[in-house]
């Protein structure tokens, strides 16, 4: 199979697609990514056979469009790091006030936020809003690494065109939660090495 084969969808198709409830593949700069509107996530863990008590990430095209979900003190933590690593391949894990977005994370008041260095799929974001996301790969099946690949493990689904995708890094986001003013904990080592973040090890284990 081709490119040509692939279904793709442009932005303003896509856009339409994700608002009315549908889910999608979308390019980034670490790993494709299979993606929905935040009040259809639900689809997104049955797709990928994945456990509910898993995360998703929450992604967005702009600082404000998440920063604001948390709190100021939290801000103030995360806004440099923010400014310094988005779009990129770092994804900030914060407690986020008021129940817009809780299913992403069941139970948990903390959540995975993340701009990526995708034009495409910034521009896509732009018009959506924030979307919840995953790796395009089901549950314990190494993640996809283009859009051919996506492609195979999720055939129903559009792919966001124009086709084909830029390379991907192939390796994923680094994730850091945020503990209390100043400290900040290391869940996974990823594109954007620890030890570089704020130009010194924020993060502790």
């Amino acid at each position: 199979m081709t490119t040509d084969a692939l279904p793709w969808l442009q932005v303003d198709e896509m856009a339409l697609h994700l608002n009315q409830g549908g889910a999608a593949l979308l390019p980034t700069d670490t790993l494709p990514a299979l993606a929905a509107a935040p009040d259809h996530a639900a689809q997104v863990w049955k797709l990928k056979q994945r456990p509910q008590d898993k995360p998703l990430i929450l992604m967005a095209a702009d600082v404000d469009s998440l920063l604001s979900l948390t709190t100021d003190e939290v801000r103030l933590d995360a806004e440099p790091l923010a400014h310094r690593y988005w779009p990129g391949a770092l994804t900030l894990v914060l407690p986020v006030e008021g129940e817009q977005y809780a299913g992403l994370n069941p139970g948990m008041n903390m959540l995975g936020l993340r701009i990526p260095a995708c034009t495409a799929t910034r521009e896509l974001l732009r018009a959506t809003g924030p979307l919840a996301t995953t790796s395009a790969n089901r549950s314990g099946v190494p993640a996809s690494q283009n859009e051919m690949e996506a492609s195979t493990a999720f055939p129903s689904l559009p792919l966001l065109g124009p086709l084909p995708w830029s390379t991907p890094s192939g390796q994923a986001s680094t994730v850091i939660a945020w503990l209390s003013p100043g400290k900040w904990h290391l869940l996974r080592q990823g594109a954007v090495m620890a030890n570089e973040i704020n130009g010194s090890p924020p993060c502790s284990g």
